[in-house]
């Protein structure tokens, strides 16, 4: 199940009510051990607006978890120069950001908030001495940052695939992390709402232009009858807006696992 994250129902998340995103790092935690961390740094979550940056620089001390929002994390592995390379990925619900810092307290990633975004910042000391002390916690996280490189590949580093084949699979991936049901103004069952990517965004995550996502986007949302590629379309989109209306079409066409 998605978890409706718009809302910021913050009594469900923080009481552990609240299902999380599939192999996320809280999806992962066993029994008992969501209250030990909410207990240590509930009280110090807070809320960032959208296109505000996550302290994750070489000063700051904190990892965060997201408990609402999504994300872009951006990597200049060739430095920060006008035209050079960058990385680009989301990051949603559930998961750890800022991972790097619990190896090396000055590792940095720019973080910027595409939506309203509510974490939970976790002071990198005292995150180390927890997962030293509860290795089951240490296996929850180590097994969600698994996953997440595994996804990572699949998602953007399958550079072969068709276009319509990458966006598709990027779609369901951000449905998946980030998805809110029943935030588009109606009470269609299984539409999910993805708030904050832009046509931009995807097309810097994917490596692709900006043309080639508009293209893609527009069959994706055309209804058959005027050259989609089905009956009814299985999007809406709007600025900073997509509301999937057919999961299981896009999955199938992604051909994801």
């Amino acid at each position: 199940m998605v978890p409706k994250v718009d809302a910021f129902r913050t009594g469900d998340v923080l009481n552990g009510r609240q299902p999380m995103p599939a192999r996320s790092f809280l999806a992962l935690l066993p029994p008992g051990s969501w209250p030990l961390l909410v207990g240590k740094w509930g009280a110090d979550s807070r809320v960032h607006e959208r296109d505000e940056e996550l302290p994750i620089g070489p000063a700051d001390e904190h990892v965060h978890i997201v408990l609402g929002g999504c994300v872009r994390q951006e990597r200049h592995p060739f430095g920060n120069a006008a035209g050079a390379p960058r990385i680009t990925r989301f990051r949603g619900v559930g998961q750890l950001l800022g991972e790097a810092k619990l190896i090396e307290p000055t590792a940095e990633v720019t973080t910027t908030c595409l939506t309203t975004t509510w974490v939970m910042p976790c002071p990198v000391p005292a995150m180390n001495f927890l997962l030293r002390r509860r290795p089951h916690i240490q296996l929850a996280l180590l097994r969600s940052l698994e996953d997440r490189s595994r996804t990572d590949d699949l998602i953007y580093g399958t550079m072969t695939r068709s276009p319509l084949e990458r966006v598709c699979g990027l779609l369901v991936h951000l449905a998946e992390v980030a998805g809110t049901p029943g935030s588009d103004g109606t009470d269609e069952p299984g539409h999910l709402t993805i708030l904050g990517p832009s046509q931009k965004d995807i097309a810097d995550a994917l490596l692709l232009g900006v043309s080639t996502v508009e293209n893609t986007l527009r069959l994706l949302r055309t209804p058959a009858v005027r050259g989609g590629l089905f009956p009814d379309g299985v999007l809406r989109s709007g600025y900073r807006r997509f509301v999937v209306t057919d999961l299981p079409s896009l999955r199938a066409v992604a051909q994801l696992p």
